[in-house]
């Protein structure tokens, strides 16, 4: 397998042809995220099964054959955690990826460990000895040394063995199907981080009223702009705690919203004008056109729900071990109090619990309906397993009519 470092626009080109020909490709980048609005790429890393190169984007202008290479449904991209490189993808070509497996996502489908960092998955699936990250390096500095652009070309130079191992496994567990749903999840959560909704991930907005809702969405669009504008990262345009504290405050002068906490720094005070604005637009805005967000559920219920989550959980673990897939990739926390809120109170607001869909629901969907309906008992089997809790359906539940 050859390697290199490719620094030509030529050489690059011929590189997309020969990847378009060999229809599949391992993937990585090195890339700073401190500085700028989205992530800085300084290295893309190619592996097929003849080549293992690396490309240098400062001396490589155009890149645009490779991102409509990614982007189409021929070319099978192989990627070990790769949210940021789907990221890249929709950067640079408003797209995303075509074909795009996992490695990571894997191996968490067919065995309990996920995620698995790469140096561990090469060690168990292929049983060989990665180099560790260069996680101090800064990437953007020229010229890349040679010890830089071997641990680079590392990250890729074992990934299509491993998929070629990890994709006949799950063929045969009949898991191949998971694993492709799980890539598309993926990637769709990934585009959703850019959808106009994406202030609903801010932390504690479910808790504001409606109207707060709008002004935390009216400034989080604001920052947006302004950390494209500026290319900054967002969080150093303004936090998101002060977005809610905003939200929740309201201030309508500029001495108001400066004795906010931490809102006194010269670059806020600059802002302020802006700030306002967005805040006043969003008070004055009609009680049609505020947000219809889902806002938690009282005190009670919620304890109720965290409790009955923690007893799912027991029964999610205990399959999980049973089948021999990790948990965290099958179900979290968060998804166990959905089930319940759905299962329970009949809240059916949103999308159905995603662990009654897909291969989720082959996982444990029945199991965890029959536990809140009763339907299941619960003992303990075997202490020395690494599953020792069974359970089973109700004497009641299986005998016939009287």
């Amino acid at each position: 397998m050859t390697q290199s470092l490719i620094v030509d626009q030529s050489e690059f080109d011929d590189l997309c042809r020969h990847i378009a020909e060999a229809r599949i490709v391992a993937f990585d980048t090195e890339f700073v995220s401190e500085y700028t609005h989205r992530p800085e790429l300084c290295l893309l890393q190619f592996a097929t099964r003849e080549r293992c190169v690396a490309v240098d984007p400062y001396a490589v202008t155009d890149l645009s054959a490779w991102w409509e290479l990614m982007a189409d449904n021929k070319t099978a991209i192989v990627v070990h955690g790769g949210r940021e490189e789907v990221r890249f993808c929709l950067t640079h070509c408003g797209k995303p990826p075509g074909r795009l497996w996992d490695i990571q996502i894997a191996e968490g489908l067919r065995s309990r460990s996920f995620p698995l960092g790469y140096e561990a998955l090469v060690r168990r699936v292929v049983g060989k000895t990665a180099h560790g990250r260069e996680t101090r390096t800064d990437w953007r500095r020229r010229p890349l040394t040679p010890q830089q652009t071997e641990y680079a070309l590392d990250d890729v130079q074992h990934v299509l063995e491993i998929w070629d191992k990890q994709c006949k496994s799950l063929q045969k567990l009949g898991r191949l199907g998971w694993a492709e749903a799980e890539f598309a999840r993926m990637i769709e959560e990934t585009v959703a981080e850019r959808a106009p909704d994406a202030w609903l991930r801010l932390s504690s907005v479910h808790r504001l009223t409606p109207r707060e809702q709008a002004v935390a969405r009216e400034v989080y669009w604001w920052r947006d702009r302004e950390a494209n504008e500026k290319n900054r990262p967002a969080r150093k345009i303004l936090r998101d705690d002060l977005i809610i504290e905003l939200a929740r405050r309201k201030p309508t002068t500029e001495a108001d919203l400066c004795s906010t906490r931490d809102m006194n720094r010269t670059e806020y005070r600059k802002a302020a004008p802006a700030l306002l604005k967005c805040i006043a637009a969003a008070v004055a805005l009609p009680n049609s056109e505020l947000p219809r967000v889902p806002k938690p559920g009282d005190d009670d219920k919620s304890h109720d729900e965290q409790v009955l989550g923690h007893f799912l959980g027991l029964a999610l673990a205990n399959r999980c071990a049973e089948m021999n897939v990790a948990q965290p990739l099958v179900g979290t926390a968060s998804d166990l109090r959905h089930l319940v809120r759905w299962h329970v109170y009949n809240d059916h607001q949103g999308e159905p619990p995603r662990l009654t869909q897909t291969w989720r629901a082959e996982v444990c969907g029945d199991l965890l309906e029959d536990v809140l309906e009763g339907r299941i008992s619960l003992r303990v089997a075997d202490p020395q397993s690494d599953h020792p809790l069974v359970f089973e359906r109700r004497e009641s539940e299986t005998a016939g009519p009287a």
